[in-house]
């Protein structure tokens, strides 16, 4: 595991909300899956519906004509009706039939992206997702994914550890990360905004929190905002340690450890630096600049008693300066 000083889940992560349009009864539709796909929705509700109706008020009907007259009145013979019980096989396995064509349709348009389609890597971890831009080397974000308005958007998605699924029901877009193979899915997004986006498979302890936002933003503003949200460099002014927490946020810490010194799946960062830390295997360790890199870069190598390791190695996506930030803003939680 981790040196678990640096993994647990915070259950208190902020929900984004959608913009404003949706109904009571349907999410907001932002993307060109919207339509195709609330109409068939629609549609079974308006069959289910009518169906109810048709039976309890036949139901009502037989109860009231065929009541009991006389506590002497014996009920007739009944025989079965041939015509009948034939339509009420007939009428439902034609309306399935309906219902399997229209979604098979719509779910073969979903699996297969247009040529030209903006490609995504997604990673689902415990408890959140990475996103990666292969034309974008070096952006990476952590619970946000900003697509362009108007344009196609191929995700390819796996997982690190569990089955996670990666859904944003403005989109309408819902699909499995799975570990050890690569899932496809592609939407494209039609109307500026911020919008939910949730694992809907349970995947452990804080898989409630496993909470994100993905950002629509006009095409001349894409590439601008994707570089700006994937830079984590100091800014003009800033102390160590503040950049430290903006790495901190920004790299997806705080959904597995707190600065208030509560337990979540990894220790907090609370009062920590300097601290002496027992190890699983029965050692203990100092918690200084050397074990908190250490940590980050190989976070099986030394296990904090009482934890198990969950956390995934950094190795690869925080520079040097990233990690002398996060030391000094762990120096600096108190």
């Amino acid at each position: 595991m981790i040196s678990t000083l640096f993994h647990a889940p915070e259950p208190a992560k902020k929900y984004i909300k959608d913009v404003e349009g949706g109904s009571w009864s349907m999410p907001i539709d932002a993307s060109t899956f919207g339509d195709p796909i609330d109409t068939l929705y629609l549609f079974i509700v308006a069959i289910d519906v009518l169906f109810f109706a048709l039976i309890v008020a036949t139901m009502v009907y037989f109860a009231w004509k065929y009541r009991r007259r006389t506590k002497f009145q014996k009920t007739s013979s009944i025989t079965h009706n041939g015509k009948i019980e034939f339509l009420w096989s007939a009428i439902p396995a034609v309306l399935l039939i309906v219902i399997f064509l229209w979604g098979e349709i719509d779910y073969m348009k979903m699996s297969v992206p247009p040529g030209d389609a903006i490609d995504i890597r997604i990673k689902g971890q415990k408890w959140f997702w990475t996103v990666t831009y292969p034309d974008h080397p070096g952006v990476i974000l952590t619970d946000e994914i900003i697509v362009p308005e108007g344009r196609p958007v191929r995700l390819t998605m796996t997982s690190e550890d569990v089955i996670h699924s990666f859904y944003i029901p403005a989109f309408r877009v819902k699909k499995d990360a799975v570990p050890g193979r690569y899932t496809n899915i592609w939407f494209q997004a039609t109307r500026v905004g911020e919008y939910n986006l949730f694992c809907t498979e349970y995947c452990g302890d804080d898989h409630s929190g496993m909470i994100g936002v993905a950002k629509v933003l006009p095409w001349d503003q894409f590439e601008k905002a994707l570089e700006e949200a994937g830079r984590l460099a100091p800014n003009t002014g800033e102390s160590m340690a503040g950049f430290g927490r903006r790495v901190f946020e920004r790299r997806g810490c705080p959904v597995c450890h707190s600065v208030d010194g509560t337990r979540l799946v990894g220790p907090s960062f609370k009062g920590k630096y300097g601290s002496q830390e027992q190890l699983a295997d029965g050692t203990s360790v100092t918690v200084d600049d050397n074990y908190i890199r250490k940590s980050l870069l190989e976070p099986n190598a030394q296990v904090v008693s009482g934890f198990t390791p969950q956390m995934p190695s950094f190795a690869g996506q925080l520079n040097d300066e990233q990690i002398t930030a996060l030391v000094e803003f762990i120096k600096s939680v108190k």
